[in-house]
């Protein structure tokens, strides 16, 4: 068991390019290395799927966390399965005692979750780091989102710098 827990935010869609998919091995690999277990939505289905195999491939602990009506969904090779009975819980189980709370190219529940992490972290409640890997610009529109914020007031420079944008797995691979 590593000493240091990432949380893995990202797409549970088949449909994706599979270029996502391999960038997001490729981050997990990096991740195991520098010591983490890892936490994510546990499902057998897009990039949870690679994530979990590729985690479970370099032998850290690989924590899955689902709701209840996603029975059926959850990978089959998972060191430790937690049911939750709402999308807002499993959120907050999947990021306690993390250490890191990194985002790959992913849908609308990825970006929720990322989201809400990140703003736990402005108001002092989520002591990781966040991350959203911004392969090809995919997050390019958020960070510009945060930019804007900061450049209106809405946003302090402190609560700006809580986030990091790297563009490929060596700059986040010095996040680590």
């Amino acid at each position: 068991m590593a000493d240091k827990r990432a949380v893995i935010y990202c797409s549970s869609s088949s449909d994706i390019d599979p270029v996502y998919n391999e960038a997001a091995r490729r981050i997990v690999r990096a991740v195991c290395l520098a010591g983490y277990d890892i936490v994510s939505g546990g499902s057998w289905r897009g990039t949870m799927g690679h994530v979990c195999d590729e985690a479970l491939e370099h032998g850290v602990r690989v924590i899955g966390v689902l709701p209840r009506f996603m029975k059926g969904f959850e990978h089959p090779r998972l060191t430790e399965c937690i049911w939750t009975d709402r999308m807002s819980q499993r959120k907050d189980v999947m990021r306690e005692g993390t250490d890191i709370a990194i985002a790959l190219p992913g849908g609308i529940g990825t970006l929720d979750e990322v989201a809400e992490t990140y703003c736990l972290a402005k108001l002092g409640r989520y002591p990781g780091r966040v991350v959203l890997f911004n392969m090809d610009g995919f997050y390019e529109p958020f960070k510009q989102q945060l930019d804007l914020y900061q450049e209106k007031g809405m946003l302090d420079a402190a609560s700006r710098a809580l986030v990091d944008f790297p563009e490929t797995v060596e700059e986040l691979e010095q996040l680590l």
